[in-house]
């Protein structure tokens, strides 16, 4: 088990962040392991299609992932700002020791040795270091081609949770904040527990906060490895099983006729109250697209809106349901 000793000026010092990087090395797990989540398999067929006709050293990058699909700490760097880019924390991991990146990937695959592609992780600093700069350019690849095309989608997602999750922890503290983040959380007394963990070690914050990331790919609450990081928690997001989904269509041609497309869609949609960041997410589009069509669409009555804390929820209304059916 792994905890989190945290204070009052811990949580006060409670934040989110999102990590383009991470959610490129949590992918690994599931290319490595299908059965790891089912949401992604749509996910995998495609980027499996696209890696077979790229010139991508795939053995590499599938052993950054131990058997216990365990990742080295150094490949997933804490945040340095809320939206850190892809380059930005890859330039960190081009900073990374060579000592530290030895510990870490020794670390990735213990008890076990590590594997043939990795050997050069136990020589001198220097090769040390050559095999990190070789991962950073292999991970700009393996990026471009499966995470990056999707990540727009990814962030709207992210977000989606964020602001849920503030909104928790605004309302009911911490206790609310961790209290469906995952079965394997469980805040009591001031600690926060995250049970069935590989590694063991208690950590107090002593006034360096929580940092909190949200994941599409994480399949169960991520602390770093190592107990000497800052305390840091990735976990997994809500909404995943809609990521992959798409996007909802109009069948109706009157309606479509009537509306236009995108409003028909649109209302379709809004059978459920939605924010406008979700439902952007589901349509795959911006913020500012949604917000002009449910102008419209609240205007002539279609669908109603009421506020939900920070949040304004959109919902067909009963004469939205009349034109639907």
């Amino acid at each position: 088990m792994i905890s989190y000793e945290l204070g009052v000026e811990d949580l006060a010092d409670t934040r989110f962040a999102l990590s383009p990087l991470n959610e490129t090395v949590f992918s690994l797990r599931v290319l490595r392991d299908p059965g790891l989540s089912a949401l992604h398999l749509p996910w995998r067929r495609s980027v499996l299609e696209g890696l077979g006709g790229e010139a991508l050293d795939t053995g590499l990058l599938m052993a950054l992932v131990g058997d216990r699909l365990t990742l080295p700490d150094f490949l997933t760097p804490r945040p340095t700002s809320f939206a850190p880019s892809f380059d930005e924390e890859l330039a960190a991991v081009r900073r990374t020791p060579a000592a530290l990146v030895r510990r870490d990937l020794v670390a990735a695959h213990a008890p076990g040795p590590l594997p043939d592609a990795l050997r050069d992780a136990t020589a001198d600093d220097a090769t040390v270091a050559a095999l990190r700069d070789a991962l950073c350019a292999l991970l700009r690849q393996y990026w471009h081609l499966a995470v990056e095309p999707a990540w727009p989608r990814m962030r709207l997602l992210l977000e989606a949770d964020m602001t849920y999750r503030a909104r928790q922890l605004a309302v009911g503290g911490a206790r609310l904040l961790f209290a469906d983040m995952h079965p394997n959380l469980r805040w009591h007394h001031g600690v926060l527990h995250i049970d069935k963990m590989i590694s063991r070690y208690h950590v107090a914050a002593s006034g360096r906060g929580l940092l909190l990331v949200p994941s599409a790919f994480a399949h169960k609450p991520a602390p770093p490895v190592s107990g000497e990081e800052p305390p840091l928690l990735v976990y997994p997001s809500r909404g995943v099983a809609t990521l992959w989904a798409p996007a909802p269509t109009a069948d109706a041609p009157a309606l479509v006729s009537l509306l236009g497309a995108p409003r028909a869609r649109l209302l379709h949609l809004l059978g459920e109250p939605l924010p406008t960041v979700e439902i952007a997410r589901r349509f795959r589009v911006t913020p500012s697209a949604v917000s002009q069509h449910l102008r419209v669409l609240h205007a002539t009555g279609l669908v109603t809106r009421a506020r939900d804390g920070r949040r304004v929820l959109y919902r067909r209304s009963p004469l939205g349901d009349q034109l639907i059916g």
